[in-house]
């Protein structure tokens, strides 16, 4: 009667290892298809949110220097309106070729931008900024005023003796249509990666 019991015992247990091995391999897989899941809806989203863009020119400094590399959220504005204050990349036009341009949002439509005495006005209110930019020398178009219309933004480079912006005719009004996204987070040079602060 023993050895009944001590054959069926040990019949038995070459069974439950094989479920516990098809259980470990099952598991095994179902993590590595789950990581791979993760790992390929990580990967879309960046694509479609994200786009990184590299500082080409002095116009945005003390605030952005030439080299210095950002991932641009471009949904940002599919859901929302640019904020004054936001900095923005944009195309001066609908080419695929167009350059891209980082500026800051000043004016908003509705608004009228007026630059005199190296100051900025918005709907000839004085436009107080953050931080210590300097007076603007060159107020260009917007000396006698610009009139914002629907989806048309003024924008200026923080660098204001020293930037291609709204003030000229090569730029002008910033159409919403043209804007990529807005500049999120700073990936470039390392010791200075986060988040931007508008």
């Amino acid at each position: 009667m023993k050895m009944e019991e001590n054959r069926q015992s040990t019949m038995t247990i070459p069974g439950t290892l094989g479920r516990l091995e098809d259980e470990k391999v099952r598991d095994r897989l179902t993590l590595i298809f789950q990581i791979a899941v993760a790992v390929v809806f990580g990967a879309l989203v960046a694509i479609v949110m994200f786009r990184m863009v590299t500082m080409q020119e002095s116009s945005m400094e003390p605030s952005i220097h030439v080299g210095d590399r950002y991932f641009v959220n471009q949904l940002a504005y599919r859901f929302g309106e640019p904020a004054r204050g936001d900095i923005i990349v944009f195309k001066t036009n609908g080419s695929d070729d167009a350059a891209l341009h980082i500026s800051r949002v000043i004016g908003l439509p509705g608004e009228t931008v007026r630059i005199s005495n190296g100051r900025i006005y918005i709907n000839e209110e004085l436009y107080l900024e953050n931080g210590t930019l300097p007076a603007i020398s060159n107020p260009g178009l917007a000396g006698v005023g610009t009139d914002l219309e629907a989806e048309e933004y003024f924008v200026l480079g923080d660098n204001r003796n020293n930037s291609e912006d709204s003030r000229y005719s090569d730029i002008g009004k910033v159409k919403k249509r043209y804007i990529i996204g807005k500049i999120w987070f700073q990936v470039y040079p390392f010791q200075e990666i986060g988040f931007v602060r508008a």
